[in-house]
């Protein structure tokens, strides 16, 4: 998966965990907090497939949380051609709690094409993740019930990901492997590999990405994406 819908809120959570104590006990006391990221990629793979057309994207993010756990997210990326305008917005309210070393969150997602509101589709996402070590592991359910826009068929993904830092190093390995099944795939799956390296807060990332089982689906073959990615 490239830096995108669920890297981006994965580093916003990096750097909350990784403020200092007395910063997170000042903001600890804040109901709200508010976080912003920006990101561009030389080519938007979302689940494998490419959804610029392998062209670059801009990716900025806004997310809204309270001390409660709840969130509120808008998300925005440019996409291919889709007979109307071409930007992606994702609003999504979600939910995100921790148990001793696990944490868990739902969300609802409502993934919306100005001037192309045919393509306008909801989706519900569980994850889960954790440390082993070093390394986190996480996994994804996702899971869109039937609706008009999507040929009134449902749609499930489900994957996993994991995250290595190299010892003291600015580098961090990663990869991911997934399977969707319904509206948009026939047994699909996809997966990737690579690595992000911080630079004074910038976050560059190289990724290899494919796909098997797509049908022939345009923008799913092998690729290397690159990215630039910053949270504040």
């Amino acid at each position: 998966m490239t830096l995108s819908r669920l890297t981006a809120a994965s580093l916003l959570a990096l750097a909350a965990v990784s403020a200092s104590p007395a910063f997170a006990q000042e903001e600890a006391a804040k109901p709200l907090d508010i976080s912003f990221s920006l990101a561009g990629m030389s080519d938007y793979r979302f689940r494998g497939v490419s959804l610029s057309n392998e062209d670059f994207a801009v990716q900025p993010g806004v997310t809204l949380t309270h001390k409660s756990g709840v969130s509120l997210g808008l998300w925005g990326s440019n996409v291919a051609s889709n007979g109307g305008d071409d930007i992606e917005l994702d609003a999504t309210l979600g939910y995100t709690r921790s148990f001793g070393k696990v944490t868990a969150g739902i969300s609802a997602v409502a993934y919306l094409y100005p001037g192309a509101s045919g393509l306008n589709y909801g989706e519900g996402i569980a994850t889960l993740g954790t440390s082993i070590g070093k390394a986190s592991v996480g996994a994804t359910f996702a899971y869109a019930p039937k609706q008009a826009n999507i040929g009134n068929q449902d749609n499930i993904y489900g994957g996993i990901n994991a995250a290595l830092p190299l010892g003291e190093s600015p580098i961090t390995l990663n990869g991911s492997f997934g399977i969707e099944d319904g509206a948009f795939g026939n047994a699909k799956r996809d997966w990737s590999a690579g690595a992000d390296i911080d630079i004074k807060g910038f976050i560059a990332g190289l990724k290899y990405v494919d796909t098997a089982r797509t049908a022939g689906v345009n923008g799913a073959g092998a690729t290397v994406v690159f990215s630039l990615s910053k949270s504040f």
